[in-house]
């Protein structure tokens, strides 16, 4: 029987660090050493960890985080590379040129432009990138913001090339005793990895398609004058579902039938394809054309310290701290095809065997087991993640844009100084997870298991059955708190399966909840927030972006709430 006192103390990490992170608005490269370092003083004091296993965990967590970062560092070189050679502001103004319509201009860049580079890059870089892309057109800087942090939502479950499930699901399950519960249900870690990925997938497809309509119908609703309405939106409703269902498709498939790194990928490019040429041979465009009122009519809270309309250019200056090449003569073919060679090498080094395990093999893995002579171990599939792949696509951009020495320079010198906050925060909160995992896997551990296990059996307990309508808000609170959907994973993952297990309910029904939890959450994480806002110039209005984010974090919420007690109960209760 686990007490009162052992319950608290499995929560303190958790705890402090949301209490840390939105109560007091650190930034995680503070609050997670602090909710690390009460992890190891719970494990070592409660649940009578030894020193040397603490240390196996934490070195363990900070091999995942190091996998994680080569991931994340490749994705941000290629984006900003791509910047430097002028290559993104054309594919920018390849959408932008279709149609002058605000509410088209939501379509093609606040979602299908979102979506793809949450696919490609993650970690917060779409809003970031894409509201001053906005902005340079013309909104308002807050309206720039919501559009852009809606639009991506549908994406971030597999954000910088799948890394949320891959490493965010797949590798905390594959230690602490859920890879045997795994195999003992019949699949592979892998396997039921991709099955949580398609699960999820199939939430996002049901509920998220209309996350285009839902953007513009916030845009024009609270940005419109003072005569709020959405008829604007209804005007456009066919393209808006067109355009989700576009994205979809595509992207449901990949899901289910290539792997869990392509379907933001996949549903962006081939749904942004479909729908470009549908507008371009003359169908679904909007027969009144609709804007935002005067400039001297907006209130003051629309606009920051950077004046909409400058365009695109300008605005990117506030992203990185230097100018963006603007190649009008480039070609769209020519703009892409860095990120075409990126999904190329992916296919082929995953569905081509003798590629896939040459690259597997020991000669490219750094492994650690019996850490520090615990049971514990980890490693770092160096070239057979993403990352290695993202830097090859980037090298290879130099020669295809012919940049120079300089504007290679500082695509590599912004991608170092991106990744240094990312790097700090995701080792300690790593760290932390994997301390808290296996906290009941060491010698003489407590029968009632990890801290992770209790904290689920009470959660179970006390939910009972209408725990899979709360699935997705867990994951949800996850990402509020961190700031990421794979650190919501890491954090969660392991709790919501052992959860599903002690109520007898289909896991992956419930682990991809959690993943699509994930997703939603980052429409109100702080940081996510703060960081978009910080380059359209209007740091101090997070609050407001936070409060107009809810409706849709309700709405989406509420659907996989639903739909996961559909599922569990009615339609697929019999799955593992």
């Amino acid at each position: 029987m686990v007490t009162t006192v052992e319950t608290a103390l499995a929560a303190l990490p958790l705890l402090l660090a949301g209490i840390l992170l939105v109560g007091f608005l650190w930034p995680a490269t503070r609050a997670m050493p602090i909710a690390w370092v009460s992890a190891l003083a719970v494990g070592y004091v409660a649940w009578d960890m030894p020193t040397d296993w603490l240390a196996a965990a934490s070195i363990s967590g900070v091999m995942t985080a190091v996998e994680i970062l080569w991931i994340v560092f490749g994705a941000l070189l290629l984006l900003y590379t791509l910047m430097e050679a002028g290559a993104f502001s054309r594919i920018n103004r390849g959408f932008a040129a279709v149609s002058d319509d605000r509410r088209v201009q939501i379509v093609l860049i606040g979602f299908f432009l979102a979506t793809f580079i949450e696919g490609a890059a993650g970690f917060g870089t779409p809003a970031a990138v894409v509201a001053p892309l906005m902005l340079g057109l013309g909104f308002p800087a807050l309206a720039a913001v919501i559009a852009a942090i809606i639009g991506h939502i549908i994406a971030v479950t597999y954000g910088a090339v799948g890394t949320p499930i891959v490493v965010g699901i797949r590798d905390p399950l594959s230690t602490a005793g859920f890879g045997e519960a795994i195999q003992a249900g019949g699949f592979t870690v892998t396997e039921y990895s991709n099955q949580v990925a398609a699960w999820a997938a199939t939430y996002h497809a049901l509920v998220g398609f209309v996350m285009p309509l839902f953007a513009v119908g916030m845009v024009v609703y609270f940005f419109g004058g003072e005569d709020r309405s959405l008829k604007p939106a209804w005007e456009v409703a066919p393209l808006c579902l067109f355009a989700g269902i576009s994205f979809a498709v595509p992207y449901w498939l990949s899901a289910w039938f290539i792997t869990a790194e392509f379907p933001s990928l996949i549903g962006s490019m081939v749904g942004g394809a479909i729908v470009v040429s549908t507008l371009r041979a003359g169908y679904l465009l909007p027969d009144s054309h609709w804007d935002f009122p005067p400039r001297e009519e907006w209130p003051d809270h629309w606009v920051g310290t950077i004046e909409p309309g400058q365009g695109a250019s300008a605005a990117k200056d506030a992203v990185t701290d230097g100018g963006v090449a603007d190649n009008s003569e480039m070609s769209l073919l020519k703009a892409w095809s860095p990120y075409v060679i990126l999904v190329v090498l992916l296919v082929v080094t995953r569905a081509v065997g003798p590629i896939s395990s040459f690259i597997n093999s020991s000669w490219f893995v750094l492994s650690w087991s019996g850490i520090l002579g615990t049971s514990l171990g980890g490693s770092i599939a160096w070239m057979n993640v993403p990352g290695f792949w993202l830097i090859i696509s980037a090298i290879l951009a130099i020669p295809i844009f012919g940049m120079s020495g300089d504007e290679v320079s500082a695509a590599w010198a912004e991608t170092a100084r991106k990744i240094v906050s990312p790097f700090i925060a995701l080792i300690f909160v790593i760290a932390m997870v994997q301390v808290m995992l296996n906290s009941g896997a060491h010698p003489g551990a407590p029968e009632a298991g990890s801290m992770i296990v209790v904290l689920a059996t009470l959660t179970a307990d006390f939910l009972g059955p209408v725990y899979p309508f709360f699935a997705a808000l867990i994951g949800a609170l996850g990402a509020a708190m961190a700031g990421s959907n794979t650190v919501s994973n890491i954090t969660f993952g392991g709790f919501q399966f052992e959860a599903a297990q002690q109520l007898g309910l289909p896991t992956q029904i419930i682990v991809g909840a959690q993943a699509v939890g994930g997703a939603i959450g980052n429409l109100v994480a702080v940081h996510n927030v703060v960081a978009a806002v910080a380059t359209v110039g209007l740091v101090g209005e997070e609050g407001r972006v936070m409060r107009y984010n809810l409706i849709p974090l309700a709405y989406y919420a509420t659907g996989v709430g639903i739909l996961a007690m559909l599922f569990s109960y009615v339609l697929f209760s019999g799955l593992f």
